[in-house]
C-alpha cells in the first residue's frame, strides 16, 4: 500500500480544483492539478498518479478524450465529475475508461468516499507491487491470478483496470452463479447501490470485449436477463 496517496485533479474550474484540491489535502493526500485533458495526459505520463478526479467539460481536450488516451497506457483508477446526471452521460464517461462517476455539486464527505474506495480498490489489485506466487482461479480457458492481479485469456496476458479485476474476481470465484447488478455494485464499489444498471452494465461490456472471441454472443461471461450475470465455462 501506499505511504502517502497523490491525487490528479483535472477541471477548467480554477475554484473547483481549489475546493478539491483543499478537501484532499486536509485528508492526507498529496495532490497534482491541471485545467485541461492535455496537460492531464502530460501528467499521467511524467508524474504518474494513484488516482485522477476527471471533469467531463473542458475546452479543447475534455476529459471523456483524456480518458480513452491515458486507458491505452495506465490502468489508474479514474473519477470522473460532470454538472450533467443523465444516464447517457454517465454511459459515455465509464465507456471511455473511468472506473465511478459523480455528478456536481456532490458532498465533499462523498468525494472522500469515493476516493477512498477506488484507492483500496486498485490497493487490491497491487498494481505491479505484489509478489507472485500460484495462487488463481481458472474457468476454462480463462485464468484470473489472484496474486499477480492478472488476466490470462487462452494463454495471453490481458491488461485489466482495478474494478474490472475485482469484477471478474467476485463472478470467477463462483462460476455459475448469477450475480444482479446490484450485488456486484455492492461487493465492488463497497456502496449502497441504487440504479446501477447502466454502471455494471458499461463494466461488463468492457471485460466482454477483453475475454471473448465473439463479445456479442459471449461464452463465459453471461447476461441473464431480468436476474444479473453469470461466469461460466462454455
Amino acid at each position: 500500500m501506499a505511504d502517502v496517496y497523490q491525487i490528479l485533479v483535472v477541471d477548467d474550474d480554477f475554484s473547483i480544483v481549489n475546493i478539491i484540491e483543499t478537501a484532499l489535502k486536509q485528508a492526507g493526500y498529496q495532490v497534482l492539478t491541471a485545467h485541461d485533458g492535455e496537460a492531464a495526459c502530460h501528467l499521467v505520463n511524467t508524474k504518474p498518479p494513484h488516482l485522477i478526479i476527471m471533469d467531463v467539460m473542458m475546452p479543447q481536450c475534455n476529459g471523456i478524450i483524456a480518458t480513452m488516451r491515458i486507458r491505452q497506457n495506465h490502468n489508474v483508477p479514474i473519477l470522473m465529475l460532470s454538472a450533467k446526471a443523465e444516464g447517457s452521460d454517465r454511459v459515455l464517461g465509464l465507456e471511455a475508461g473511468a472506473d465511478d462517476y459523480l455528478v456536481k455539486p456532490f458532498y465533499q464527505q462523498e468525494l472522500l468516499a469515493r476516493v477512498k474506495a477506488l484507492l483500496r480498490r486498485y490497493d487490491d489489485l497491487g498494481s505491479i507491487r505484489e509478489t507472485q506466487s500460484n495462487d488463481q482461479i481458472r474457468v476454462g480457458g480463462i485464468i484470473l491470478n489472484i496474486a499477480t492481479k492478472q488476466l490470462i485469456v487462452r494463454g495471453e496476458a490481458v491488461r485489466l483496470t482495478a474494478t474490472e479485476f475485482k469484477i471478474l474476481q467476485v463472478l470467477m470465484s463462483n462460476p455459475g452463479r448469477v450475480y444482479s447488478a446490484e450485488e456486484i455494485y455492492e461487493r465492488v464499489w463497497e456502496s449502497d447501490a441504487y440504479a446501477v444498471e447502466n454502471t455494471v452494465m458499461v463494466h461488463i461490456s468492457r471485460i466482454r470485449e477483453k475475454l471473448e472471441l465473439n463479445p456479442k454472443k459471449p461464452e463465459y461471461l453471461k447476461v441473464v436477463w431480468g436476474i444479473g450475470y453469470v461466469f461460466e465455462a462454455p
